[in-house]
């Protein structure tokens, strides 16, 4: 387990990632995912009011209503993390008190629970002043709504103001953040949001953990991508072809997929917590899994890095 931030919310090395359920997992594939990854030892699931709006026909509650109907018949809340986040959700958009006071009890019935354990603003609303969204989500965890509350998608500059908001006015501090970082996305080491991380003691947790599964392997120079997610995997080819073979190398020395060395590489990064990463079958899921406990040799990461 890991611990992540200054919270006492103990993770598996590995969240999964709940943007796939009613989009390219339906219901009864999304609680076998969700079976299998608990099976697996997971125990925190990653959602957002708004996943998956962008789904023709879909509203943007279908991921947290399906959260939570395998909650209610799994009888398992007390032994699953939820984290979900606000601002995207079509009814809910932006960070002003009210809207997020009203988003958070939209999605606790979504998910038929009376709190949630790490809840993320999911975007800068640059309209609304800091004091005023980071003083709303401080009340939901006064109220018990909320555990922690975290970040995702802002800049370095504006997490620095957000923890001197915090300071000032005595707010519940922030205990992660969840920016875009994999092994072919590097932004994050040089943009500064990493130093902003150290400094505040953010527990990072990356999504797009898998480059939109480029990193699994299954796109490779001279194939023909397929699939729902396949225009933002194909984007790093003809490039990512050395990374390929990287990965394909050290995955053949330790008996495992390149998806578990590139999420074994991500664990290894400072101030990675857990990496974010979501499947759409349950015969995708010993990959995931596996690179939640992998440990790679300094050379390995070294040419991994270097790829």
């Amino acid at each position: 387990m890991t611990q992540i931030g200054n919270s006492d919310l103990d993770v598996f090395p590995l969240v999964f990632g709940g943007n796939v359920f009613g989009w390219t997992a339906d219901r009864a594939a999304s609680f076998d995912l969700l079976d299998g990854f608990v099976a697996g030892g997971g125990n925190l699931v990653d959602t957002a009011d708004g996943y998956s709006h962008w789904v023709p026909g879909n509203s943007g509650d279908e991921s947290e209503t399906i959260i939570g109907a395998w909650l209610a018949a799994r009888h398992n809340r007390g032994d699953v993390m939820i984290a979900t986040k606000v601002s995207t959700h079509p009814s809910f958009l932006g960070l002003r008190p009210a809207n997020i006071k009203a988003a958070i009890d939209a999605s606790l019935t979504r998910l038929g629970t009376d709190h949630v354990d790490l809840y993320y603003a999911h975007y800068d609303d640059p309209s609304v002043p800091l004091a005023e969204s980071v003083g709303a989500l401080s009340e939901l965890v006064d109220a018990g709504k909320v555990r922690y509350i975290a970040i995702s998608n802002y800049s370095a500059t504006r997490i620095d103001e957000w923890m001197q908001v915090t300071k000032a006015d005595g707010l519940h501090a922030a205990v992660a953040l969840q920016p875009h970082y994999n092994l072919v996305e590097r932004a994050f080491e040089t943009n500064g949001l990493r130093d902003a991380a150290t400094r505040s003691d953010l527990g990072v947790l990356p999504y797009y953990s898998l480059a939109s599964g480029f990193l699994t392997g299954k796109y490779r120079p001279g194939v023909v991508p397929s699939g729902d997610r396949a225009q933002g995997a194909s984007k790093y080819l003809p490039q990512g072809e050395t990374v390929l073979e990287a990965l394909d190398e050290i995955g053949a020395a330790h008996g495992v997929a390149p998806a578990s060395v590139a999420l074994a590489w991500l664990r290894a990064q400072p101030t990675v917590a857990a990496p974010i990463a979501s499947a759409s079958r349950v015969d995708q899921l010993p990959a995931l899994l596996a690179g939640a406990t992998l440990e790679l040799t300094a050379d390995e990461l070294a040419a991994l890095a270097a790829a």
